[in-house]
């Protein structure tokens, strides 16, 4: 296996402001949320503890990218484990990207009228100028942080 320092650095940079970014609305920030739309900025406005304890727990799911991205700079001994990260690298970054892409084409749908979803045109802006396109970006640095020799 073959690591790509740049996009490792890249994955982990894209992955703390992800992960600090659920941090700072658990804490009770604001910025951005309305930027979400839908039933997470409603219920960012009034939230109860559990709503509050699962942004915390996504953002300390989030930084198990970071461990992920860090374990690839360790020299295995063992390949399976080599082989294992290779895999589990490119298929985080396969999934990261696809989520991005999906939501972007359907939020693009429902800008033409195909589908209907309960975002205002604030949030449909942010989603297709932001939101998705940071996800696919989160991917693409996954992805391209390892290769085969």
């Amino acid at each position: 296996m073959k690591i790509n320092y740049w996009f490792i650095t890249m994955g982990i940079v894209w992955t703390i402001i992800f992960a600090g970014m659920s941090f700072y609305w658990a804490m009770g920030g604001m910025l951005g949320v309305k930027s979400l739309g839908g039933t997470i900025y409603e219920m960012s406005l009034n939230p109860d503890h559990s709503f509050i304890t699962i942004v915390w727990l996504t953002g300390f799911i989030k930084l198990l990218g970071v461990i992920l991205l860090l374990m690839l700079l360790i020299h295995w001994k063992k390949t399976i484990i080599s082989e294992t990260l290779y895999y589990v690298t490119k298929v985080v970054g396969i999934l990261l990207f696809l989520y991005g892409l999906l939501n972007f084409i359907t939020i693009s749908l429902s800008v033409f009228g195909i589908l209907d979803f309960n975002l205002d045109s604030y949030a449909t802006f942010w989603r297709l100028i932001f939101w998705e396109p940071f996800w696919m970006i989160g991917g693409v640095f996954y992805f391209l942080a390892v290769k085969k020799y």
